[in-house]
């Protein structure tokens, strides 16, 4: 595949996926101020996006083997923590910008958990037995486990979802 198109497909699903998750938010204030008919249609475009941002990655390859996309993952979840978030939390807290900080905080120490649970999964393959994960809806971390508090956020059980 030519250079040009490989970034053209690149910026594609980038940009289809920010739609996404920009459009669940805006779905989730829509609800909160009752306007069900506004929420519902930030949701199914979100799905839309979703769609258009699979086709995309579909299209320049970026779908391999659960373990070449485990590896992957566990590559990027790496690289978030260890060189990214580093230098954002840096300088949020350098700016004095508290939610910033705080919000590059917990994304940096969830990441580092998802990388050691997509390890963890890897190392298990080809074995696929059950694996029970709970989410925090505050801080993005990954826990195997009910716990009563999050060790990344502080928020209580209630706070943790089941993923199914």
């Amino acid at each position: 595949m030519d250079e040009k198109t490989v970034e053209n497909l690149q910026e594609a699903f980038a940009g289809e996926s920010q739609a996404n998750r920009k459009y669940l938010a805006f779905a989730r204030q829509a609800d909160k101020e009752g306007y069900s008919a506004a929420a519902k249609m930030f949701r199914a475009a979100a799905e839309a996006e979703t769609i258009h941002a699979h086709s995309h990655l579909q299209a320049m390859n970026g779908i391999g083997s659960t373990e070449e996309n485990l590896r992957e993952g566990i590559e990027g979840e790496t690289h978030e923590h260890e060189n990214m978030y580093p230098p954002m939390l840096e300088a949020g807290e350098a700016a004095g910008e508290r939610n910033a900080a705080r919000s590059f905080r917990y994304a940096m120490e969830a990441e580092k958990v998802h990388a050691r649970l997509y390890e963890e999964i890897l190392n298990r393959l080809p074995d696929d037995g059950p694996m029970n994960l709970h989410l925090c809806t505050v801080c993005g971390n990954i826990e195997t486990a009910i716990v009563e508090k999050c060790p990344i956020c502080g928020a209580g059980e209630k706070a943790f979802r089941e993923v199914e």
